[in-house]
């Protein structure tokens, strides 16, 4: 993995211990290449870009088939259902309605994590329903209701080969990288107009978008100022011990305020009951004096707070994100079948709280079920003692990252603070 940048080389250690605990299948679809290069096609007008960005045009993402969500996609992922139906304490239930917003200020960026059976060591460019669309409806199609949202599909670095062979000479996170920093320079170059955006990603994705943050934004003043918040969820976000920036990025801090923009939110999450164990993978830094970065959506300032969670009803078969197996809406198994909704929300449920625990920085769930009442009393998305709740990351508090979207968009234009 030489000349690989550091921040992919990590993710491929990492993630390398996935074969472990994850059982891959071969997917059906065939290879397909890409690339890209600098045409004439021209920028904004009156927008100003760096100056690698000027008239760039990739020959990948000029193709439709090559995003799951983008405005104007005649097949968007992002325009599904997404109405949820909310099961309270009581046993009661309503639906709750998505509303997707009809002229958002802000464009939302997302990168998938590791979800792709297929047997080469990357991906192609068909996304399977269990695999890169579930994916973006859990993590990624709720942000419809605050910002347009893109959402590329690259080459990632697979399931099936993360901890197996690969053949020499090949990198496959390199070509993960390659096309996500591919997907977002002709996103800002053809698609933006010059609108502020927000990056999200988790796991393998909040990896690539960390050094795409590095290496694209942290010292460019012209993308930098555009930067409405970096969701980087299910990843380590390296700062110096007690301090908000540094580590991995010199100008872009950890989020500190509802009202903040230009600031990272990043977590890793674990039952409170079951914190990360000393061979985690995650929440814990690998460089001497830096800490894991841990923002809690519900409560950028501190302390504990109420999550507000969304969790799919169904998951697809082999379909990770979300949980490897459906969270149950009550107590009673038989009743699932009242919900008709594509997803579930819990109100008052899940307690969340950044922890910091010797060498561990995390975001500690508290389930608060009642076995006295006909509401299930847990959520599912325990996978092992190392990994914690990584296949919730984001469901968990979806809708407080939807909110903190939502404040930060209205912040926005006042970057003083």
């Amino acid at each position: 993995m030489l000349g690989m940048p550091t921040r992919i080389r990590r993710a491929a250690v990492l993630l390398a211990s996935c074969a472990l605990v994850v059982s891959a299948c071969s997917g059906d679809d065939d290879d397909s290449a890409g690339g890209d290069e600098a045409t004439d096609t021209p920028a904004a007008e009156n927008v100003q870009l760096p100056e690698s960005y000027v008239d760039y045009h990739s020959d990948v993402y000029q193709d439709d088939a090559h995003w799951l969500c983008k405005p104007g996609l005649e097949d968007d992922v992002c325009s599904r259902d997404l109405d949820a139906t909310v099961v309270n304490a009581d046993g009661t239930t309503e639906v709750q309605a998505f509303e997707p917003a009809q002229d958002p200020p802000i464009d939302c960026f997302y990168v998938y994590p590791t979800v792709s059976y297929d047997e080469s060591p990357n991906s192609d460019f068909e996304a399977g329903e269990g695999e890169e669309i579930t994916a973006v409806l859990n993590q990624a199609a709720r942000l419809g209701s605050v910002c347009r949202v893109f959402a590329p599909i690259y080459r990632q670095a697979t399931l099936s080969t993360i901890g197996g062979s690969v053949p020499e000479g090949v990198n496959p996170f390199q070509v993960a990288h390659d096309d996500v920093i591919d997907a977002f320079r002709d996103y800002v170059a053809n698609e933006s107009d010059g609108r502020p955006f927000v990056l999200i990603g988790h796991s393998q994705g909040a990896a690539h978008l960390n050094s795409l943050i590095a290496e694209e934004i942290d010292d460019e003043p012209l993308l930098r100022d555009r930067l409405v918040a970096a969701y980087l969820l299910g990843w380590t976000v390296n700062v110096p011990e007690g301090q908000v920036v540094g580590g991995d990025f010199d100008n872009v801090p950890l989020c500190e305020a509802e009202d903040q923009t230009g600031c990272v939110v990043s977590y890793s999450s674990f039952r409170s009951t079951a914190p990360p164990p000393a061979n985690s993978f995650f929440a814990r830094s690998d460089d001497a004096g830096d800490a894991a970065g841990c923002v809690n959506p519900a409560s950028p300032g501190g302390g504990a707070a109420t999550l507000h969670p969304y969790f799919p009803v169904d998951v697809p078969d082999g379909g990770l994100i979300g949980g490897s197996s459906a969270t149950t809406p009550f107590a009673d198994a038989a009743r699932t079948s009242e919900i008709t909704t594509p997803f579930m929300t819990f109100p008052d449920f899940v307690q969340g709280e950044c922890v910091h625990d010797g060498d561990f920085t995390y975001l500690s769930l508290t389930v608060e079920g009642d076995p006295a009442d006909p509401r299930t009393d847990d959520i599912g998305g325990d996978l092992s003692p190392e990994w914690g709740m990584h296949l919730i990351d984001a469901n968990v508090a979806m809708g407080d990252i939807v909110d903190l979207v939502s404040a930060q968009a209205d912040a926005y234009p006042d970057r003083s603070r």
